[in-house]
């Protein structure tokens, strides 16, 4: 059968018994792909190849899609807010029309694709490649065209620096950062050793013996903790410039992490410009032990590209209230504990008493070593109510410290399976088609 276009100025779009008439001009440019095909059929076949019937009379599209969820996507792709769920639907379903639309799991809300992530991999969904043509986050937009190239280079930069599994660039990338950390915590550590600094010092005048008053350039050591800092300073401008929001990169745990593990040497390059070799310098000794020891953070930088850590992070982060519980569960019993064994230990005989537990804060130490059955030894009990009691502080924190665990642990499966889900699903593209 031939298909004749009609010359209506509009067409009707017919989702789920909803109708949406729009004109033929913005027919051919419609951000959502399905739609905008139609404006390029031929033929009948061509047109029941993308939409479910055609009424040629009323020129009339007919679909059988969920109108609600066609509502929420029409809004977004015009502009009006941002794409959510739908209430009262599965996220998997509303996913599975954003791909007949011609959308994808990006164009979502961090927190939707959280409850998407958490959903399929709770059912063990998985999707295939994704399919050629399908509209980026930008392009889905009106306008979006136009700033697509742009947008999708700095949207392939960031994702080359914040996801490691993002491409092979990423990985390189994220491997030579792991390499610059473990060099320079190799470096930090040996500049302790007594033989290090012994070493060092005889490279030095005799008016500069101190190892943190010299420059950091001007012994080995201080080069590469120099090429290393060098480093680290042109990843975090990097990934500040090629980020979406500036604001929030600012927030993150991470890179308030990698701030406080990079400004420290440079303030206490500063420091010794300013001081010079004078005995200000001594007096400033200190400060620079301080700031140098501070590059320890530097190892909290490989959360960004182990899972591992990242799990540990978000665990934490949402087992906030059962780590409070447990310190609390601690704090009461401590205080309990400990005034009884000073009064068990110290308070009722005074001649025989326990100099170990002459009071309360004392005593808290050995409540603390107990309660978590690691025993230093250095103090203990001697009387025999006094060990009772210490028996019964045993027995009491390992079950105050299991009650929380429980939470603890299912956060941390749950944490870990999440992120590793979302690693897999940026080391490929989504799919087009879903799969059940």
């Amino acid at each position: 059968m031939t298909y004749r276009r009609s010359g209506a100025a509009s067409v009707v779009l017919n989702v789920g018994g909803a109708r949406y008439s729009l004109s033929r001009e913005l027919l051919k440019d419609f951000p959502l792909r399905r739609v905008s095909r139609l404006h390029g059929c031929r033929s009948e076949r061509d047109v029941l190849e993308v939409c479910d019937d055609y009424d040629r009379e009323r020129n009339e599209y007919f679909f059988d899609r969920h109108s609600e969820a066609f509502g929420f996507i029409l809004l977004y792709v015009r502009g009006h807010g941002k794409l959510r769920f739908a209430p009262r639907m599965c996220e998997l379903s509303f996913y599975n029309e954003m791909i007949y639309w011609g959308l994808e799991g990006a164009h979502l809300e961090y927190c939707c694709q959280r409850r998407l992530d958490d959903r399929m991999s709770d059912t063990y969904t998985f999707y295939t490649a994704e399919e050629p043509g399908t509209l980026g986050r930008d392009e889905a937009r009106p306008g979006g065209a136009e700033a697509a190239p742009s947008r999708r280079w700095l949207e392939r930069m960031r994702r080359t620096f914040e996801e490691p599994t993002s491409s092979l660039a990423a990985q390189i990338l994220a491997s030579v950062s792991v390499v610059f950390v473990i060099v320079s915590m190799v470096v930090l550590c040996a500049s302790t050793l007594p033989d290090w600094r012994a070493a060092a010092a005889d490279n030095r005048s005799l008016d500069d013996r101190s190892r943190y008053s010299a420059g950091p350039g001007r012994e080995p050591s201080g080069i590469i903790e120099a090429i290393c800092i060098g480093w680290f300073t042109a990843e975090c401008i990097v990934r500040f410039i090629v980020s979406k929001n500036k604001c929030e990169f600012v927030k993150r745990p991470l890179n308030i992490i990698d701030l406080l593990a990079i400004t420290p040497y440079y303030i206490s390059v500063l420091m010794t410009v300013f001081t010079g070799e004078n005995s200000q310098l001594q007096r400033a000794g200190v400060t620079l032990r301080v700031l140098r020891m501070m590059r320890i953070f530097w190892v909290i930088k490989l959360a960004r590209h182990f899972i591992g850590l990242q799990t540990l992070g978000l665990t934490l982060k949402r087992c906030y209230r059962e780590m409070v519980m447990l310190l609390v569960f601690i704090c009461v019993a401590m205080a309990i504990f400990s005034a009884l064994s000073q009064l068990l230990e110290h308070g009722l005989d005074l001649e025989t008493s326990n100099k170990d537990f002459a009071s309360i804060p004392a005593a808290c130490w050995w409540v603390i070593i107990s309660m978590t059955t690691v025993g230093y030894g250095d103090m203990y009990p001697i009387t025999m109510p006094g060990r009772i009691l210490g028996g019964v502080c045993v027995v009491s924190g390992i079950v105050l410290l299991a009650l929380p665990i429980t939470f603890i642990y299912h956060s941390f499966v749950q944490c870990y399976h999440e992120l590793k889900f979302r690693s897999a699903r940026y080391s490929r593209s989504l799919s087009a088609e879903f799969l059940n």
